[in-house]
């Protein structure tokens, strides 16, 4: 039996989204301890729109499958509707993860939030969905994040 499915392989063979943007209205990076697995997501904003987002990803296959649906998951979504974007919402949109590289998903959230965090901050905006966030707060490593959650 397969590893991964059919969209993960589209998503990690034929990734949409990677590279980096010129002027980006805000960067998210954010890295596992539990892997090692880097990720980087900017993000281009018109009028509370994602208008672009591109991804940079050091890692697994299930990292790059993650940050390609992430990314274009959030392209066209407002700041807010894009905050609301969950890792289980992003393993749904990939037909599912192995139980053992869920944790990639996580990665893919909270780059996107840091991304959304660094674009407030550097334009005064304030999101009620990242009040008391903390960007630089790793995730519990003895809590892992299931698909049940």
């Amino acid at each position: 039996m397969a590893l991964y499915n059919d969209i993960v392989m589209d998503h990690f063979l034929n990734p949409k989204n990677v590279g980096e943007l010129e002027n980006p209205d805000g960067t998210g990076v954010y890295g596992s301890p539990v892997c090692g697995d880097m990720m980087q997501i900017q993000i281009k904003v018109e009028d509370e729109k994602i208008t672009d987002a591109k991804f940079k990803t050091f890692g697994c296959g299930s990292a790059i499958a993650s940050s390609s649906m992430a990314t274009s998951m959030i392209i066209g979504k407002t700041i807010e509707e894009a905050l609301d974007v969950t890792n289980k919402q992003i393993i749904d949109n990939l037909g599912g993860l192995p139980p053992v590289k869920v944790h990639c998903s996580v990665l893919a959230d909270k780059a996107i939030k840091n991304a959304i965090y660094d674009y407030a901050q550097k334009n005064g905006k304030h999101y009620d969905a990242l009040e008391g966030y903390d960007p630089n707060e790793d995730e519990d490593d003895d809590h892992e994040v299931s698909e049940d959650e």
